[in-house]
């Protein structure tokens, strides 16, 4: 079983009472089949190469520190410290089964006061309609969250997706975002979080 997540509504992620709250597995999975060519696609670049869709977050922990966990710059986190997030690797075109992962190490909840997840295109078209991504949230003891990326008219390269808050230091809420922005500074912008931004390779 599975609870599509809505937009604007907020579900909580409790901490267990014997086990805590656990690892947070957040997947992104995606098409990597490129836009069949035709008139349009050749208007609009279709069908030139399959689309690199990265997974990443920006986190603010409760010790004021800022930061993101992503592939762009190498910046893949860490479980056994700050910011006791990490990205298991880079799938570039999205034909790993698995997708790509983001893992938040729940039990230290009380470290962390937010964490915006998002995805960006790397390479390839903004044609979101072709990646048909979609997130999902696991968590022990709980069923999956899922994230459609149910709004795609946008030519822009990043999509916030979800937020988690820290609500009382045993318990995440997390809220439906998916909106698009131009880039991570935009993104930034939006949510307040107030870092400086310089252009990155991977």
């Amino acid at each position: 079983m599975a609870i599509s997540l809505e937009k604007g509504k907020k579900v909580n992620l409790h901490k267990q009472e014997k086990t805590g709250l656990g690892e947070i597995l957040v997947n992104l999975n995606w098409n990597n089949k490129p836009a069949k060519k035709g008139f349009l696609g050749s208007l609009f670049g279709g069908g030139s190469k399959p689309i690199d869709l990265d997974l990443g977050c920006l986190y603010e922990l409760k010790n004021g520190r800022k930061g993101t966990v992503q592939a762009l710059g190498n910046a893949f986190g860490s479980l056994q410290q700050e910011p006791y997030i990490a990205l298991d690797g880079d799938d570039r075109t999205g034909a790993v089964a698995t997708g790509e992962n983001l893992r938040i190490d729940g039990n230290h909840i009380a470290d962390i006061k937010r964490v915006l997840v998002y995805t960006y295109i790397y390479e390839g078209v903004a044609n979101w309609q072709q990646a048909d991504a979609v997130v999902t949230i696991r968590y022990p003891g709980a069923e999956d969250l899922v994230v459609k990326m149910d709004d795609y008219q946008s030519n822009q390269i990043m999509c916030g997706l979800v937020l988690l808050e820290n609500v009382n230091d045993e318990t995440f809420s997390v809220e439906k975002i998916v909106q698009f922005y131009r880039g991570h500074q935009a993104l930034d912008q939006a949510f307040g979080w107030g870092m400086r931004w310089t252009p990155g390779r991977k």
